[in-house]
């Protein structure tokens, strides 16, 4: 039979900002996770600033850019700690939440590369469940709000981004790139793709032929 969640996960949406587009070379610099359930009944938030690698080096381009952000980018910046205390810190916050967790991040493949990244190479653990022998702390392929938007609102492929929309889903609040600002904008936003989902009609197999 398929493997089915509980009927009531909650789901952590994250938002990370870095000094670089990729987790081999640049550093983390804060990120914001806002835990919820299909509802919307919030069940807390977490904020961290990360003091960034010695082994990374910030990317000029990005550094560039946070240039144009002054108010961001002190706030991913001020009063830094380890990414050794800090990742384990959330991963104990994650536990502590209602079960199972999922991971959600608006897209899956950037925010949820950086944390997956961190979280194994501090904390022992993985952004996405799976097969591995470490600690789980999420369950599933993690939900990738991209995809579900566009895909929701019926646009075209190449119009699946965020900004495309519309504010009153995101409650109103301002993507103003501080992780915290933009995880609680992301969370709303995944109620309403619930909301929508939930009013199509259910097509599941009894059996599954994924082995």
């Amino acid at each position: 039979m398929i493997d089915e969640l509980p009927p009531n996960p909650t789901f952590v949406v994250v938002d990370i900002e870095a000094d670089g587009h990729s987790p081999l070379a640049n550093s983390m610099l804060s990120f914001a996770a806002v835990a919820l359930d299909m509802a919307g009944n919030r069940h807390g938030e977490f904020e961290a600033v990360l003091a960034p690698r010695p082994d990374r080096q910030p990317d000029p381009n990005t550094m560039a850019w946070w240039q144009t952000q002054p108010e961001a980018y002190a706030h991913a910046t001020e009063n830094p700690e380890p990414a050794d205390v800090v990742m384990p810190r959330f991963a104990d916050w994650v536990d502590s939440l209602p079960g199972p967790r999922v991971f959600a991040a608006a897209p899956i493949i950037f925010d949820g590369l950086w944390m997956d990244h961190y979280l194994d190479t501090f904390a022992g653990t993985r952004a996405l469940g799976g097969p591995y022998k470490t600690r789980q702390i999420f369950r599933g392929g993690g939900v990738c709000l991209y995809t579900m938007a566009g895909a929701l609102r019926g646009a075209d492929y190449l119009k699946w981004g965020m900004q495309r929309v519309p504010a009153e889903w995101y409650g109103h609040v301002p993507h103003s790139h501080r992780a915290i600002d933009d995880a609680r904008g992301f969370a709303n936003v995944l109620v309403k793709l619930f909301e929508i989902s939930q009013a199509l009609d259910k097509i599941e197999a009894t059996e599954s032929v994924y082995r």
